[in-house]
């Protein structure tokens, strides 16, 4: 098997899990879900979840992982001349575009983002990629002994923005994705262009 086939066929099975995670809990209520009733419904073993995810809360925010994945990836593909703030502003514009989500899967998200228990997994999530994004970040900053500092707490403040747009875009369908990050980002960080 190739590296490329293998590679999807992982991809599918982590999505797989990922969208039984998802359904299971808005059936029967996030504090009745299990990993078993999770790799049963993806038609795996309870060992290939565990290859994949290290808790139910993990299968749950997959999608918010593969996001901000993504967005590391788009800051350090923005070109040079931008600013920190600009890279990160613009690669967060584009990340929005590539996620199109019906009502319904909208809905469901919506709901496990607000569950009190899933909320430590929510700020988790975000905080694991802190570090990667931080250091895309830094090689836009002037070399200097704050550099990594400054790279920290902007990766570290963009990120919240985006938890924060990503909830009040849930509660509030009709306001853009887009609107939204622009809106917060000048009241953020003012000093660290």
């Amino acid at each position: 098997m190739s590296a490329g086939l293998r590679e999807r066929k992982k991809a599918a099975t982590r999505q797989a899990l990922h969208d039984a995670a998802v359904r299971l809990a808005m059936e029967y209520g996030v504090e009745n879900l299990t990993v078993e009733a999770i790799a049963d419904a993806a038609f795996v073993s309870r060992r290939t979840f565990s290859n994949y995810f290290s808790s139910k809360e993990q299968a749950l925010f997959h999608r918010d992982r593969t996001q901000v994945a993504r967005l590391v990836e788009l800051v350090h593909a923005r070109p040079e001349t931008e600013s920190p703030l600009e890279a990160l502003t613009r690669a967060a514009e584009q990340m929005s575009g590539e996620w199109p989500g019906s009502a319904a899967d909208e809905q469901r998200y919506r709901t496990l983002r607000t569950h009190p228990a899933l909320l430590p997994e929510l700020v988790a999530t975000y905080t694991a990629f802190e570090r990667d994004l931080a250091t895309v970040v830094e090689q836009r900053f002037r070399a200097g002994p704050d550099a990594g500092l400054q790279a920290r707490f902007l990766a570290a403040a963009f990120l919240a923005v985006l938890r924060v747009v990503g909830q009040a875009a849930l509660e509030r369908p009709d306001r853009n994705v887009i609107d939204l990050i622009r809106l917060a980002t000048p009241l953020t960080w003012q000093n660290l262009r």
